[in-house]
């Protein structure tokens, strides 16, 4: 707010400056109503007219303009002030007027434009002033260029690009009749194509055609840019192809003319074969010579005289060398815009046998299409159920921590609520309704307030008065029928008794004093009192079902929940039994599917208004921020080591010794040697040829007989490896000696680096592990709303539940736990009627306008490109359970599309976690045959407390257990309160323990990555 009271703003109307917000909008308004009056009505619609569409990018500039063209210029309807024959001034309105253009002189000029005005006279009813442009007048405080850009800025807008017209506002473009559909070639994509052809012909320079011919001519355009024409080889390659083909068909031997070629009747060129870097003189222009050929560059001579010129431009002229005028030549067309994408999703072309999307597959039993069966036959659930179906379980598993409720598979919860029995209580389904009834009311530990605003009820005695008063309406008494005047005869009787009964006939019926009952949840309510039945946790024997019937009655005094709470009613407090606790216990168990997940949807969205939900939704949110900072500087450390690291391996480079060349040059020379060598038939070796040297020299010492030249040769060559070796050492040895004073310190400061650079290393992964688990932290906190994947080009929704508000897999300390998925589905649901009507049911003159475009409606294009399941509005729900059907999925969107691209950003991310969750639901709904006989051989060892679960086998939901409300409460959310023992744990509900139970799922994820 600070800032809209500072002085900085200027009034656009009147220009004065030094203004706060709210004193240039006062000022600004209070002027565009003075304009709007002051501005002469007749030249509104002119005005408007000359400024749509108009280029001129400053205002002032367009105000001048504008200004100087209708200075003179007066049109019907207008008040000004004309000059008569008498001298006198008279005032009158602009009847009519009449333009006259310009007209042709005897001598051939142009006489100017004028234009001719009927005026009548004020005052003189019977006169009228015709007069010309030089004898009329306005008034000039009427028409001022201050008074005519305040009209224009307050009437035109302009898109903030270069080059953007100048467009009247929507609303006074329709009082005016002004067209408002912009041309293509003042359009942004226009605009911006033709930018680029400009900025791409400046880069290439002429095209191809343009340098060939270029280079051919010689005396047509500027000889500066003759040297920079680079295509003059191709056009001597293209004249030697050309006499080929001229000799192949057989016709006289002609050879190409030089470049610029001029007859030899003309002066021939001083230098025939010029210099690269030579200048030509300017030469004689282009067909200046009558005699001249038409094309120079074209003309080809003969081997034949000199004088015979001209057959050979006939001939030339004749065949299929001949080039046309370039003239003649049509101009190319531009180019269409390149279309950026990505665009709108329906504005992308249909791909001609493209993907189809995979095959949807339905929960509920009723199938939104004609054709086709659904995949949960018989299950009893509608689709109008579905989308409350996976609000609630959303709900439930989203605010798990504040309800103390295990988290729970969306198949358990399916199941729960279809599970019916007498004498079994499903767990699963009867701590959900205790837990969300005690969110609404406060226990009596805890001053048992409401948390929630209810409708008010009417007191039981008023009630009862009423209803006594109802029941013993006393029966009208008849009036007594007229006495007849004078003697009453038979036929008089009759006549009186017709006309009674014919007025009776004419009367409509009357209607009841009161609603009809159609339940006894009143009677209910008043013998149980719920609120007070609430407050004491009193669940068990039906109590929690007695407290949603006196719950439901009350809301059902809202117009709002009347229609949901009525069929519930009727079923829970029939007329035809008592209104007792056990009516409502049995009437609960048989109670229809689709009625109990209104009745749990009801009371779950009536907690988001209690204060342990919205202080969650705080804490999580200044949890997140708390987050995001964390994150922020993780992200911090890990590009400042991110720099460091580059610089340390900068210096390891420089530290490290230059790479020794490698010995295979050597060996490579050797190998010469030696073949060249054994070409030549012998085999050179030089270091045995000096051991045998020697050893015939010790042996002549020695003796003067000469040894056997075999065995000579033999010891010699074991002498000439013992050498070599003994060499080879004393190289190694000196080439350690050599490098060991440079070694020691190279490598301390080398090793110091290379020791830096791990440790930059692990910090970097380090800080990405820790990123890692915050975004996944992050994502867990965002529970304030349910995020959805994206959206695809037929607005169809797409949610994958687990995306945010929830462990992936659930809480880790479920019961159910070991399933390892939460949700396993990717949902779809349709569009919703807004975009539905917007974008795919449109008008039918934008359906005609689509199918001109691509030959089809976005509805036929729905049923062609969906395939054979659709989900048509928001009400219907599909879904998706294996993972080929989310590889289709990603084929069939199209990423040039808006919507999709973000769809499909979204699926890649997310891709991996779907696929395994929904493996992961195939077998826990599926198991294989041995983990079955392993469950079940561990249900029959177990004892205590998993004995009364009999038939686990048959419902999977039956094996659910509350363990996070036995942790923290120490029983059940339906079991009675043990005495004083809720009041010693009355600290733990309140909100600071939920934000250290939410902060401990962060830190415990980082203690398990740690370890």
């Amino acid at each position: 707010m600070d800032f809209y009271k500072q002085r900085r703003f200027i009034c656009q109307i009147s220009g004065h400056s030094g203004l706060s917000f709210f004193e240039a909008l006062k000022s600004e308004l209070a002027g565009a109503q003075e304009v709007e009056e002051a501005f002469p009505n007749a030249l509104k619609q002119p005005i408007l007219r000359r400024v749509q569409f108009q280029t001129i990018s400053r205002i002032d500039t367009l105000v001048d303009t504008i200004f100087e063209e209708f200075r003179s210029d007066y049109y019907p309807g207008e008040v000004v002030t004309v000059h008569v024959v008498t001298g006198d001034r008279l005032t009158g309105t602009v009847r009519e007027k009449t333009h006259f253009g310009s007209k042709v002189l005897p001598d051939g000029t142009l006489s100017a434009p004028f234009s001719r005005y009927f005026v009548s006279l004020d005052g003189r009813p019977n006169e009228e002033a015709v007069v010309d442009d030089a004898h009329i007048t306005r008034d000039r405080k009427i028409f001022t260029k201050q008074v005519l850009r305040s009209f224009i800025k307050k009437t035109v807008t302009r898109e903030a690009w270069t080059g953007a017209p100048w467009l009247v506002k929507h609303d006074v473009a329709a009082i005016y009749n002004i067209d408002i559909r912009v041309p293509p070639h003042l359009r942004y994509e226009s605009k911006a194509a033709e930018r680029k052809q400009t900025q791409s012909q400046k880069k290439i320079g002429a095209t191809d055609f343009d340098g060939m011919v270029g280079s051919f001519h010689g005396g047509n355009g500027p000889q500066a840019r003759l040297p920079e024409l680079k295509p003059a080889p191709k056009s001597h390659k293209s004249k030697q192809q050309q006499s080929q083909l001229a000799k192949s068909k057989q016709q006289p031997s002609l050879d190409p003319a030089p470049l610029n070629f001029i007859p030899t009747h003309f002066p021939p060129p001083p230098h025939p074969h010029p210099h690269p870097h030579f200048q030509p003189p300017p030469q004689i222009p282009f067909n200046s010579h009558p005699h001249a050929p038409p094309f120079m560059s074209h003309t080809f001579q003969a081997n034949g005289p000199p004088q015979q010129v001209g057959p050979h431009f006939q001939n030339f002229h004749n065949s299929t060398f001949a080039f046309a005028p370039l003239a003649s030549l049509p101009p190319a067309p531009p180019p269409p815009p390149p279309i950026k994408y990505p665009i709108e999703d329906l504005e992308v072309a249909p791909r001609v046998d493209g993907p189809k999307r995979p095959d949807l597959k339905y929960f509920s039993q009723d199938n939104p299409m004609i054709f086709g069966r659904p995949s949960a036959e018989g299950n009893g659930i509608h689709m109008s159920s579905i989308g409350q179906l996976l609000e609630t379980w959303d709900t439930l598993n989203v605010y798990c921590q504040i309800f103390k409720l295990d988290s729970f598979t969306f198949d358990d919860f399916v199941e729960a609520l279809q599970f019916t029995s007498e004498d079994v209580d499903c767990e699963l389904f009867v701590e959900i309704h205790c837990a969300v009834l005690k969110i609404l009311v406060n226990s009596e530990a805890d001053d048992g307030k409401l948390q929630v605003q209810l409708p008010e009820m009417e007191d039981s005695d008023d009630e009862e008065e009423d209803s006594i008063e109802a029941s013993a309406v006393p029966t009208p008494t008849p009036e007594p029928e007229p006495k007849p005047k004078g003697r009453a005869t038979r036929s008089s009787l009759a006549k009186a008794e017709a006309e009674a009964l014919q007025k009776a006939a004419e009367q409509p019926p009357e209607e009841p004093a009161g609603p009809v009952n159609t339940h006894r949840a009143a009677e209910m309510e008043d013998s149980i009192e719920w609120i007070e039945k609430l407050r004491k946790r009193d669940f068990k024997n039906g109590g929690w079902e007695a407290i949603m019937v006196g719950l439901l009655h009350q809301l059902s005094k809202d117009e709002r929940h009347f229609a949901d709470c009525e069929p519930l009613l009727v079923q829970l407090a029939p007329l035809d039994m008592e209104p007792t606790q056990e009516t409502a216990r049995l009437q609960y168990a048989k109670l229809d599917v689709n009625l109990r997940i209104k009745a749990l949807q009801i009371i779950c969205m009536l907690t988001a208004e209690t204060k342990a939900i919205r202080g969650y939704m705080e804490e999580s949110s200044e949890h997140m921020t708390m987050l995001r900072k964390e994150k922020i500087q993780f992200q911090r450390t890990k590009k400042d080591a991110h720099d460091a690291l580059k610089k340390l391996n900068e210096t390891r480079k420089a530290l490290e010794p230059p790479p020794e060349p490698s010995p295979a040059p050597a060996v490579e020379k050797a190998a010469e040697k030696e073949a060249s060598a054994s070409v030549n038939g012998d085999v050179t070796m030089h270091d045995v040829e000096e051991e045998v040297q020697d050893s015939h020299g010790d042996e002549i010492m020695d003796s003067d007989e000469e040894a056997p030249p075999t065995r000579s040769l033999r010891r010699g060559l074991d002498r000439a490896a013992e050498r070599k070796r003994k060499r080879e050492a004393e190289q190694e040895k000196k080439a350690k000696a050599e490098a060991e004073p440079k070694v020691p310190k190279q490598s301390k400061a080398l090793t110091k680096v290379l020791k830096d650079i791990q440790k930059l290393q692990d910090k970097i992964k380090e800080c990405e592990e820790e990123i890692a688990i915050l975004d996944n932290d992050l994502r867990e906190a965002d529970c304030p709303r349910t995020r959805v994947l994206g959206k695809d080009r037929f607005w169809n929704r797409y949610y994958w539940f687990e995306r945010n508000g929830m462990p992936y897999s659930g809480l880790p300390t479920s019961s159910t736990a070991d399933a390892g998925y939460a949700n396993g589905c990717i949902w779809v649901q349709g569009p919703d009627d807004l975009e539905r009507e917007g974008f795919i049911e449109m008008r039918p003159e934008w359906q005609d306008e689509y199918r001109y475009k691509f030959n089809m409606t976005v509805p036929e294009r729905k049923v062609m490109e969906e395939g054979n399941t659709h989900v048509f509005n928001a009400h219907q729900w599909g879904y998706y359970e294996d993972p080929d059907s989310v590889e289709g999925l990603l084929n069939w969107l199209d990423a040039r599309g808006n919507n999709e691209l973000k769809l499909r950003k979204e699926l890649q991310l997310y891709k991996d976690k779907i696929v395994t969750h929904m493996e992961k639901r195939k077998e826990y709904l599926n198991p294989s045959d041995e983990k079955s006989v392993d469950s079940s051989h561990k249900r029959m060892s177990t004892r205590g407390k998993q004995q009364p679960h009999v038939d686990h086998t048959a419902h999977r939901c039956l094996s659910w257990c509350n363990n996070t409300a036995i942790n923290e409460l120490g029983h059940l959310h339906s079991d009675q309160p043990r005495n004083r023992k809720p009041a010693k744990k009355a600290a733990p509900i309140l909100p600071p323990a939920i934000e250290e139970e939410r902060q401990t799922r962060s830190e415990a994820a980082k203690k398990q990555r740690k370890r």
